[in-house]
This record gives C-alpha cells, structure tokens and sequence, in this order.
C-alpha cells in the first residue's frame, strides 16, 4: 500500500513538473516537449526500485524513528545523481527546469505522504485498531514496566495479551496475567494469536536459552523483541558490532556537549529571527486586547535559571491578573501540578485573553527573544523556576547542561498533563540524545500540539 501511494505521488509530480516547464512561459529556453513522455513511466518505476534499495520499506522502521525519512531522503538523492549523471553520460538534453521540479516537489511530497501515513496510523493505534498481540516474557518487575511503557504509549500499536515468567505466578504486580512459564512460549504461540514476543531481563538463565528459544520460533511468523537493561538511548546513539559470536553494542557519548555549540546557536538565531517577523503583528494584537481588557501591563518578566544555572529574564505575554504572584500562596492548596510545578485547570487568576492566549501557547512568544539574545534556545528543556530547581535531584539537574526551550519533548507529550518523573525523563532523553534531527521533528509536532492545545492550561 505504501508502494502504490509513493507511485501515485510520483506520478503526479512527474506530471506537475512537466506542466510547470513546458505549461509555463518563464520556464521556456528552447527545449521541446518531444523526448520526455518515456519519463511518465520510467521516473515513477526507477524511483520506487531506488527507495527499495535503500530500504524505505522496511517494516522495522516504518513506525518510529527518523530512518523511513532519511531512507527516502538518500534513495531520492541517489536517484537524482543517478539521472544526472546518466543525461551526462549519454548526453541526454534533459530539462533542467524539469528536473529541478521534480525533486523539489517530489521529495518533499514524498516525505509529507511517509508523515501523513505515520500520523494516521498512529491515530489508528490510539483508538484500538490494527493493534499487534504481545507477549512478554521476564521478571515481573521488568514486565510491569515494559506494560507500563506500552499502554501509555498506545500508538504503538502493541496489545498485551499477558505474560510469561520463569516464577509461580498467576499475575505480576500490577495485575497483568500470567499465562505461563518461559519454557512455554513456543505452545502459547501456537495455541493463541501472538504476533510478537518480547523477551525482558530475567527471561533466560543464560544465552543459550535465548538462541535455543529463537530455534524453537524458527517455523512460527513471530517477531521476537529483546529489551536491553539500556533505557532511554536513541538509536543514533547505539551501535551493534558482534565480535566472535558476542553481540557488543557501542553506545555514543552523550550529546550535551553537542547541543550547546555554534551550529545549534546558528539555527536559533536564524528561526528566532525569522519567527520574530512573523510574531510582531500576533504580540502587537494581543497587546491592544490586554490594554483593553484590564490597562494592565502587556508583558511579564520572570527570573527562569537557564544553562547551567545561569539565571535570566524569561519574557511572556502577561495571562493573568496583575497581583498573580501575591493571589499564589492562597491558591496552593488547589494545586494540580506534579509536587515541582505548580498548575490549575481552572486558575482564578488567569483572565479572559489569557485563557486563549494559553490556549495556543501565544503568551510564549516573547521568547523568541530570550532565543534571539541566546539565553534560550528553539528546542531545549523546560525553562526551570529558581524554587523548582532547590528541589532538583540528581537525574533533574543534568537538564541545567543545555539551553532552556521555547518547546521540547515536554511540549509535545503532553505538557501539563505530564507528571514530574515524566517531565524529567522527557528533558533528560532530549539532553542524551540531541541531533538536528531530533529538533526538527520537535518543532513540526509544536505546531500540532499548539493547534490541537494539547495539555494548554
């Protein structure tokens, strides 16, 4: 299916790119129409064999990562270098203006279509469709947590049916039943509707077991999963090397470092910059609502701590009454937050235009220039209050390594309805794990974390 949608994408593009230099005057520099029809057929089949090649259809990494997007990517530069140096080669007088088109429609097309697809059926997954069976196999520690994981996050796709352990048990902790012994895998598989099983620490007393375990599923079409002691690592980060039948992962250093240096500061000047222009005439329109509503001030200056521990001037657009601060002790016993973060659905405080301000997360714009100044960042942690920060422990405190964000992974799981151990682990994997990659598909789920006001209160 993913095949037939790329093919049709293609083909339109193709189409769109021959209109648009041979439709259109401006494109015209002498070169004929006749000689280019062959191309409706071949681009289409040669592109879709290229993104083959470089494994754009592998299942494993259709569902989560970047790796679909930068396989596609790749397979399309490979095959722009392939057309143009075969035109070069045979001295195919190919349109320039056609072939630039083409793939500066055609892969950001393609990579839109990958996203959409994504999108959807992740949407799918949350509602209970297309859902994939698992069984787990471990200690029943490790089992709860990896249930734990998988239901909160049901995007996935993974429906636990229950668990296998290498102890008496009818149920683990948490309650998830218990359908039999490790040993009993391969009968469970056959006897139920198991598409996977997922092996946790303290499946197997040693290797062998795991290698004579995945001979026994040989015959069956079962994925089989490994969860390694290793948490909260990206893939990018990993890197298998087996040495004499040892399967040895390399992790890379962790990338704080990285996500403090010229490049990353580069991109925050340029995209604060440029979304300054456009947030003016947003800020300006809000302000005059704010005069009206109350004549009070129109921002609000806050001391936030940034990279580490350096204290700043976080500016926002004021969403609350003027004397907030002061109205706060009283209003403690009403707090909602996660015991660092103080936060109410319904605070008394905020006022009319402050509710939809928040709504859409305006009243951050003023930000952008604490980016601009380069106290923040585009993409970062939380920017931290100097009294949640007495309360950090030691995992809270590596968040302080980097820029506090405009947004982050905070943002875009859920913002207030996190709680602090989430919040923590969110900024923390963020920190790890920094790569341009990483921060560009960040700011691409703002944007629909902000419209869709997701956990905005």
């Amino acid at each position: 299916m993913l095949a037939v949608v790329d093919v049709t994408i293609i083909t339109l593009v193709a189409l769109a790119a021959h209109a648009g230099r041979f439709g259109l005057s401006f494109f015209d520099d002498g070169a004929t129409v006749e000689g280019t029809v062959w191309l409706y057929y071949a681009i289409p089949a040669l592109w879709l064999t290229v993104l083959a090649l470089c494994g754009a259809y592998s299942l494993n990494h259709l569902q989560t990562g970047m790796i679909e997007y930068q396989r596609v990517a790749l397979g399309s530069a490979f095959f722009a270098s392939a057309i143009g140096i075969g035109c070069f080669l045979t001295k195919y007088d190919l349109s320039r203006s056609f072939f630039i088109l083409l793939f500066a429609i055609g892969v950001p097309a393609l990579l839109l279509g990958r996203f959409a697809r994504r999108h959807l059926l992740n949407r799918l997954h949350s509602a209970g469709l297309f859902q994939t069976p698992v069984l787990v196999a471990g200690s029943a520690r490790h089992i709860d947590e990896i249930a734990q994981v998988l239901r909160r996050e049901k995007w996935l796709g993974y429906q636990i049916v229950g668990a296998v352990t290498r102890s008496e048990l009818d149920e683990t902790p948490a309650g998830l039943p218990v359908l039999g012994h490790v040993d009993d895998v391969v009968d469970l598989v056959r006897d139920t509707q198991i598409d996977a099983v997922i092996f946790a620490e303290g499946s197997f007393p040693d290797s062998q077991h795991f290698k004579r375990m995945a001979w026994e599923l040989e015959e069956h079409e079962i994925q089989m999963v490994v969860v390694p002691a290793l948490t909260d690592i990206s893939s990018e980060r990993l890197n298998p090397r087996p040495v004499a039948g040892l399967p040895l992962v390399h992790v890379e250093r962790p990338q704080a470092m990285q996500a403090s240096r010229w490049g990353k500061r580069a991109f925050d000047l340029i995209g604060s910059g440029l979304l300054l222009l456009v947030a003016g005439p947003i800020i300006a329109a809000v302000a005059i609502a704010i005069k009206l509503e109350d004549r009070g001030p129109v921002f609000f200056k806050q001391v936030r701590v940034g990279r580490r521990g350096k204290e700043f001037e976080c500016l926002k657009i004021r969403s609350m009454v003027v004397d907030a601060e002061a109205r706060k002790a009283e209003l403690a016993a009403h707090d909602e937050g996660n015991g660092i973060m103080f936060k109410m659905a319904r605070d008394p405080r905020i006022t009319r235009v402050g509710h939809f301000i928040r709504r859409f997360s305006i009243d951050e714009l003023p930000q952008l220039w604490n980016v601009w100044r380069g106290d923040m960042s585009l993409v970062g942690p939380r920017p931290a209050l100097p009294v949640e920060v007495e309360q950090y422990d030691r995992d809270a405190v590596r968040r302080l390594d980097v820029r506090p964000g405009l947004t982050g992974l905070w943002q875009v799981s859920g913002r207030s309805n996190l709680t602090w151990d989430e919040t923590v682990r969110l900024d923390v994997y963020y920190v790890d794990n920094w790569s341009v990659m990483q921060d560009l598909s960040i700011l691409m789920r703002t944007a629909g974390a902000v419209l869709g006001s997701r956990g905005a209160y």
